[in-house]
């Protein structure tokens, strides 16, 4: 054994430590090498940190990064993603999708080149019917797609959908979209295959014929799921829209107590009138110059005097703005008697709605001051004696600090713009503390939501 090779197989039996940590002598052959050092590749404890998590985080994505990033993008799809409404694709009519398709698979030729007459054939029958297939469904891919989820919808949108959809048909509706065009794939696929296995020129035909046929009368019978999808896109395209952004103030009390003229009142222009599908009545959504400044007002439907299960969709529309929508509240008291709601239950109805929204900015008004007699107004149904002091005290005067308004002489309303402006001010200092930091200074575009 020669030397070199007996120092090679010296440093074989070592261990790598020793290999890296101890002075060797490496030779050549016959030459050796001059003693050197050899030094480990050492890093800091932070710098491994740092390789590591590089390292982790690969740029290639693997399935758990791609949860976690998809997880991410959703959450935050909940909580920035407003105005969904507005992006809703157009859907077409069913009878046009697959009159459209018809039309577009019967124009598909055969591949150039085949001699032979039934192989000719059956490769276009399985062209066509496959073409058909794909024209059929995808659009039906398009609405599936591009049809928000409505998990991930902001929680008063989805609020205006179970209003005016009902509870569970928006994703009904899309379910039964998305199972027709599966079943049409499906279909579509099995009768392209026994076409393309056909043996004669006849068979082939007959078997284009009658793929057509099945996929045209799969299409017509559940084809009824696209045109309901069309018919909500216009529904829920149509719905008013707010900007989130700029402070809004909402009136809120019973029926009929002068909510509507406030905000004529209010506004410095004239209000517009926001249609909502599940109801007939129009609602007023006016807005306020000040200072250079522009706020939202509109009014809401009024809320009566029952539990929550027990209420209709309008008195809901009013509690999911409260709920969901960053607004400042007007609440409006009338204690004239002519409104159709005793002062009894509008108390018990502002103590409710106070106490459950109390972390709203709060303006309490009495309307129609003009018309309050000097003793409190008392129904039929009531019993003065069964009150308590604050209730007496609320039925001669509304609750403490309450601005008392006429709109017929003018009675107290520059007192009650002031103490608008004054709470759309401080509306709008939170809106932008609640901005993600470095966004206050700079945003593109106003994000918007429904109300």
């Amino acid at each position: 054994m020669t030397s070199g090779s007996f120092t090679l197989l010296q440093l074989w039996q070592l261990p790598y430590s020793t290999l890296l940590f101890n002075r060797t002598k490496l030779c050549k052959g016959l030459y050796p090498l001059p003693r050197m050092k050899i030094y480990p590749l050492c890093f800091s404890k932070q710098m491994q940190t740092t390789t590591y998590e590089v390292v982790k985080g690969s740029y290639l994505e693997t399935s758990q990064t791609k949860h976690e990033n998809k997880t991410k993008e959703t959450a935050s799809e909940i909580l920035d993603t407003v105005g969904a409404f507005q992006k809703l694709p157009m859907v077409m009519p069913s009878v046009d999708i697959l009159y459209s398709s018809l039309r577009k698979a019967k124009r598909i030729a055969p591949t150039k080149g085949i001699a032979n007459a039934a192989k000719r054939e059956k490769n276009k029958g399985a062209k066509q019917l496959d073409a058909l297939m794909k024209e059929l469904t995808l659009p039906l891919r398009t609405y599936k797609d591009n049809f928000p989820n409505k998990r991930q919808l902001h929680p008063y949108e989805r609020s205006l959908i179970e209003l005016t959809l009902g509870d569970g048909n928006y994703e009904e509706v899309l379910g039964k979209v998305d199972y027709l065009r599966k079943k049409l794939v499906s279909v579509g696929k099995e009768h392209a295959s026994l076409c393309a296995q056909s043996t004669t020129k006849r068979e082939a035909e007959e078997r284009l014929v009658e793929g057509m046929r099945k996929l045209e009368e799969i299409f017509l019978s559940d084809g009824k799921a696209v045109d309901d999808l069309m018919q909500i896109a216009k529904t829920l395209r149509a719905m008013p829209v707010v900007d989130l952004e700029m402070p809004t103030l909402c009136l809120v009390g019973a029926p009929n107590v002068g909510k509507s003229s406030l905000v004529r009142i209010l506004s410095t222009g004239k209000p517009e009138i926001c249609n909502y599908p599940f109801t007939t009545r129009g609602i007023l959504m006016g807005h306020i110059a000040l200072s250079y400044q522009n706020f939202q007002v509109t009014d809401t439907p009024g809320i009566l005097r029952r539990r929550d299960e027990d209420r209709n969709n309008l008195e809901k529309l009013t509690l999911a703005v409260l709920s969901h929508l960053p607004t400042a509240v007007l609440f409006v008291h009338d204690l004239t008697g002519e409104c159709g709601t005793s002062p009894s239950d509008q108390f018990l109805i502002y103590q409710e709605i106070k106490e459950r929204f109390s972390e709203h900015l709060w303006i309490d008004v009495v309307s129609k001051c003009d018309l309050l007699e000097e003793s409190p107004v008392l129904y039929v149904t009531e019993n003065a004696e069964d009150d308590n002091d604050e209730l007496l005290k609320y039925r001669k005067v509304g609750p403490d600090g309450a601005l008392r308004v006429s709109v017929t002489n003018e009675v107290g309303l520059n007192e009650l713009k002031n103490r608008v402006h004054e709470v759309l001010v401080s509306q709008s200092a939170r809106l932008n503390i609640q901005k993600p930091e470095g966004i206050m200074d700079n945003i593109s575009s106003p994000r918007k939501t429904f109300i």
